[in-house]
This record gives C-alpha cells, structure tokens and sequence, in this order.
C-alpha cells in the first residue's frame, strides 16, 4: 500500500504525458471518468455529452482519509471509498493515460464541500441505485454528486436534472441491451424522467475542469 502512494505522488510531481503543472488533489475535487465497459458505457455516452465533447460514464469526489486521497463513487457494490490509485488506473487510453478529468467547484461554492463529504461519509455501505429512479436511499454514481451537494446546500439542487433518455440516436428506438436490462429487473424503461449524468454535471457553469490525465 505504501508502495501505490508513493508512486501516486510521483505522478502527482511530473506527468510526462500531458505535460500539465502537477495536480494537487483537493477535497471536494470531482472527477470524471470514461470507463470503456462495454455496450452500457457505449449507449451512456451516445446520449449524453461531456464537457468539450468528453465521453463520461462514472465519476466520484475527493476525500482526504489520513491524509491519503479516496473517492467516494456508487458503483455495483455500493456507495464506497476507493483510493485514488485504483480509481484512475481503472481504466486507461494506448498511451497509459488514465481516462479521466478533475473538475473543481468556483470559489464561491467551496464552501458546500465540506457538509457535502460529510453526507457522502454517511452514505457510504448504502446500495447501488440499478434502476436510475431518484427518491430513495440507493444511488447511482452522478446521483449521489446530485444528492449530497443538494443536502449541502440547504435542499436546494447545485445541479440541475434532465429528463433522461434510452433511445438511440440513430434508430430512433430504445437500445435493446436496455430493454433487456430493465426487463430483467421488472421495471419499465424510464425514458424521459428525471436524472443526471457525468457529461451534464462536467458542463456545469459551478466548476471548472482543471486537470486532464488524458486528451479525448
């Protein structure tokens, strides 16, 4: 473990590969990542745009836990902290790059973040949201961003939701691995209701991209 940390920090000092000023890991720091899993993450980001034209299927925030950096992300197995290391070598371009940007909330805003991570601390052990329906005590990756800044901000939303779409741009129809998955869990396809996702909180005008492990 001491090992992983170490070499974190030399990637933190120089990356070769982008040629940026070192990133400087931050709490409340919300990155954003293209996960390549396959159909699901295809169909995600065929409907959904990022920021500068990024493909974005997961994200998670920036937590300092003894003075080494996590993320707090839902993924399958629950809302969990995952170190930073793991997180970015989940997944990686040609060149070695992980596949995700760090985005930073505007000044004025910063002042959320700390209640913010205080409510995902909270959520941590609760379930992966596998139907994507607002409302309940499980959530999906961009749901739980959503949720924890809107409790931090006095109930109010940072982010706005959208209605949400299944439909494949080129045919016009529900993409049928989505029909297969709903299916199976015994719920209707949810077009049209309300949601969130990584491509439409990056575009926020509430943050700024201020890192890039890689160039889409």
């Amino acid at each position: 473990m001491h090992k992983l940390f170490a070499l974190l920090s030399l990637l933190l000092l120089f990356n070769p590969l982008t040629a940026q000023p070192a990133y400087q890991p931050q709490a409340g720091d919300i990155l954003f990542q293209d996960l390549d899993c396959g159909p699901y993450c295809e169909s995600i980001e065929k409907v959904t745009e990022g920021i500068d034209g990024a493909d974005f299927s997961h994200m998670g925030i920036l937590v300092m836990q003894e003075g080494q950096p996590y993320v707090y992300e839902a993924v399958s197995k629950g809302v969990l902290a995952t170190p930073l290391t793991d997180f970015l070598k989940r997944n990686t371009n040609e060149a070695g790059q992980p596949k995700v940007m760090i985005g930073r909330l505007n000044t004025s805003y910063q002042k959320l973040i700390p209640e913010a991570l205080k409510e995902a601390k909270g959520l941590l052990g609760n379930a992966y949201d596998d139907i994507y329906i607002d409302g309940d005590d499980r959530y999906y990756c961009s749901e739980l961003i959503y949720e924890i800044f809107k409790r931090a901000n006095k109930g109010q939303p940072l982010f706005k939701l959208a209605p949400m779409t299944y439909i494949d741009p080129d045919t016009q129809k529900t993409f049928p691995i989505w029909e297969d998955y709903f299916k199976e869990r015994g719920v209707a396809v949810p077009e049209g209701v309300a949601g969130i996702n990584p491509g439409l909180i990056s575009r926020s005008p509430y943050l700024q991209i201020i890192y890039r492990y890689y160039q889409p």
